[in-house]
């Protein structure tokens, strides 16, 4: 029987765990949809603050309003398909949101951290799931930063959208599966141990709000415990056995976020 190799992005790898038949669908299958306008919003915002803090880390002095020009030009002229009649949101109103949240970010939070590298190009990451079946994450910490503390590198992975701060708060909730495998990763690639991981959250609605997380142990999810197995293990039992269940209580289950939706057996209708 001839091996079968799955290389999938790592920043995929938090939507397995949400609707892993909607993932399949855009993942393995390679049936996707346009972005909606605030998914464009999210990486105008990532790409100036990943300007910003770069300047920091090699000491090119990049200032924020020089970084804000990235907010800009990706979201006039973004590199992925984009319904823009998607969310209500204008372009008008997505610039003046972008750049709102970028000079937050810029003051607030990169102040706070001594960063060692942003967005790093991590080594592949094997996951074996059979003899003849293994999944090669590959990529880079696409939106998260290697941030320097006393207890070692900290994976902070910038976070967009309108319910990152819940009470004034950036929320973890969901998060582990995402940054614990950039922490992973990121162990394999510097032969370093990690101290965590860290949200940090720019609220993008129409006021909007910066958040640092505390740090939590996001790789004990993603590599579990003697009593427990992590979602490693849960993962390769999907692709050992082809299955990837639905969600339909997801809140992503909707036409504007699923290529799968008009073919779905499982969804509300």
């Amino acid at each position: 029987m001839a091996a079968h190799v799955f290389t999938v992005r790592a920043s995929s790898w938090a939507g397995l765990f949400d609707c892993a038949h909607r993932w399949e669908a855009e993942h393995l299958l390679g049936i996707r949809k346009p972005a909606g306008m605030r998914a464009l919003l999210g990486t105008a915002v990532h790409a100036g603050t990943a300007i910003f803090d770069q300047g920091r880390v090699d000491g090119s002095g990049v200032t924020a309003d020089e970084a804000a020009g990235a907010v800009v030009d990706t979201l006039r002229n973004p590199e992925f398909d984009v319904d823009r009649t998607q969310d209500g949101l204008s372009l008008t109103e997505s610039e003046r949101i972008g750049l709102t949240a970028h000079t937050l970010y810029c003051t607030r939070i990169s102040p706070q951290f001594t960063f060692l590298g942003v967005e790093n190009k991590l080594d592949p990451l094997e996951i074996e799931c059979s003899n003849k079946l293994t999944v090669i994450l590959t990529g880079t910490m696409d939106r998260a930063r290697a941030a320097k503390t006393e207890d070692g590198p900290v994976i902070a992975d910038v976070k967009t959208g309108t319910r990152v701060i819940e009470d004034g708060r950036a929320s973890t909730r969901g998060r582990a599966a995402q940054v614990g495998t950039y922490q992973l990763m990121y162990e394999q690639t510097e032969r370093v141990s990690t101290a965590g991981g860290q949200i940090l959250a720019l609220s993008t609605t129409s006021k909007p709000a910066a958040a640092v997380s505390n740090v939590f142990d996001a790789r004990r999810v993603m590599v579990g415990t003697e009593q427990e197995p992590g979602l490693i293990e849960h993962a390769a039992a999907m692709f050992k056995t082809g299955l990837f269940p639905p969600n339909p209580s997801s809140p992503l289950c909707s036409p504007k976020y699923c290529s799968r939706w008009n073919t779905c057996l499982f969804r509300e209708r």
